[in-house]
Parts: structure tokens; C-alpha cells; sequence
């Protein structure tokens, strides 16, 4: 299933866009002028994105790689960014071959890549849907064609929680996606934080703004509170680089701002 409402092939490229930041930040070309010009911005107020992004990216890969081998075989990705590889069904049915993935984003590039999302293997599924978090009903309806909302599944909402502002109730949008998951469902989360350097954080969080993105940092205390009511996958909360670096060949910077976390409902 891949679904797309009416003009959703339609690129902007008059703004910059987060997802396709995301990938000049990873060294990709699915991204435009208006991006890299915003993409440039940032580092030249914080050098270590680029570590950041490839930070973030294989603490996913860690993630994704221990809920498998827990047993997990339902995947729900929301923002997945332009398909980088490997990708999250990559990672999981590589352990698991019937797992099902469902990604969604609202970057219409990422549509229009939405192929290489879906070469699942023949026993698992992956599908994609064009959708904000914001719109957590139209997601989680798109995903009930795909995943079976009575068995366990994996939210996971990697460096995005950072791109919705206060306004926007984020607290909100996470319980509204956790609610109708079964227990034994897990929620992985990664979000930049100013802690260390708020001064430039401010500057970086600026750019996105000017862009037409909401973005906003948050403390440790903020992030933890997206957990409320789950049991904390050891060790709890800590900078993504020593989330179970063990997990994976790469972990990335040890200080890197990002902060990461694994829970299970109970």
C-alpha cells in the first residue's frame, strides 16, 4: 500500500525541507538548492551535524536490530526520511523475514523514492503512506491495512519529535500513537537537545524556523516525558552513541547532543 492524497507528488522547492537536509547532512543528492543552502547554515553554526545525523541513523540501525531479536515482527516508522540504506525493514528482516514495516513521511520526495521502501522480503511486507505525524489518525488507519494492531509493533519516531513544536502538543501526538497499540509494543524515540550548548542550539533551531520548519530542542527531563507510563529498555535514556553500542559496528560520537531511548508498553 502506498497511499498519497491529491498534489502529494508536488516538491516545494521554494523552502528547504527537513527530510531533504537530513540527506545532503548524510551526504545524499535527493536534495535542492533551498536545502543545502539551509543545510550549510546549520553547520556552519554546529560542524557535527553531519556526525549527528550518521549518529542518529545507526543508533536506528541499533534499535531496530534489538527489538527483532526480541521477537518483534511489526514496525510502524514515522519520518522516515529518503530511504538510506540499509532500512529499517532491511535491519529487522534480516532477523526476522516475516516482519511487517509500514513507513510514512510528508516530504513528497520521499514518496516519490517510496519503491525502495517496499522491496520486502517474500515472507515479511512493507508499505508507505504520505502522512504528518501530526495526523496520527490518517497514519494509524493507513497502517491497520499492513499491521496487526492486536500483536505487538514498534513505534518508532526517530529525530523527529524535534520538528514538532510545543504548539503542536507533541505529548499529545505520542500518546494518541501509543494508545491503540497492544501491549508489549515498544516506542523509539532520538531528539536533539540544547543541554550542552544552548546558545547555539537557539541559532540552529533559527534556521529551521526561517525555513517554515517548527523546530525545537529539549532538555533530558522534556525528552524523558514522551516515556510516561512505558518500562524503559536498559539503560533508560542516554546520548545515542552509548545506547547498546555492542549492537552495531558504528555507534557514532560519544557526544553528540542526541538524546535516545527504548520502552515497552506494558
Amino acid at each position: 500500500m502506498t497511499e498519497a492524497g491529491p498534489g502529494a507528488d508536488r516538491i516545494d522547492t521554494s523552502k528547504p525541507h527537513s527530510a531533504r537536509m537530513y540527506d545532503y547532512f548524510l551526504g545524499g543528492k535527493d536534495n535542492y538548492p533551498v536545502d543545502s543552502a539551509a543545510a550549510e547554515q546549520v553547520i556552519s553554526l554546529f560542524p557535527a551535524v553531519r556526525d549527528m545525523a550518521r549518529t542518529n541513523r545507526w543508533f536506528m540501525h541499533r534499535a531496530s536490530r534489538l527489538l527483532a531479536e526480541r521477537g518483534v515482527r511489526q514496525f510502524l516508522d514515522i519520518g522516515t526520511g529518503i530511504p538510506t540504506e540499509p532500512n529499517l525493514h532491511q535491519i529487522v528482516q534480516g532477523i526476522v523475514p516475516d516482519a511487517r514495516v509500514v513507513y510514512a513521511d510528508n516530504d513528497p520526495i520521499v514518496l516519490r523514492h517510496a519503491e525502495a521502501l517496499l522491496h520486502s522480503t517474500p515472507e515479511g511486507k512493507t508499505a508507505y503512506v504520505q502522512g504528518d505525524v501530526r495526523e496520527s489518525g490518517k497514519i494509524l488507519a493507513a497502517a491497520r491495512e499492513t499491521l496487526d494492531f492486536a500483536e505487538p509493533i514498534a513505534l518508532s519516531l526517530v529525530a523527529l519529535l524535534h520538528l514538532v513544536a510545543d504548539e503542536d502538543e507533541p505529548g499529545r501526538i505520542v500518546r494518541e500513537l501509543l494508545e491503540p497499540l497492544a501491549p508489549g509494543s515498544y516506542l523509539t524515540l532520538s531528539h536533539a537537545t540544547g543541554d550542552y550548548d544552548p546558545e547555539t542550539w537557539e541559532r540552529v533551531v533559527e534556521v529551521y524556523r526561517k525555513g517554515g520548519t517548527s523546530a525545537q530542542v529539549r532538555s533530558r527531563g522534556e525528552f524523558s516525558g514522551f516515556f510516561t507510563g512505558l518500562e524503559w529498555v536498559d539503560p533508560g535514556v542516554v546520548l545515542a552513541a552509548q545506547w547498546h553500542p555492542e549492537l552495531g559496528d558504528r555507534h557514532g560520537g560519544e557526544e553528540i547532543p542526541l538524546y535516545a531511548g527504548v520502552a515497552r508498553k506494558p
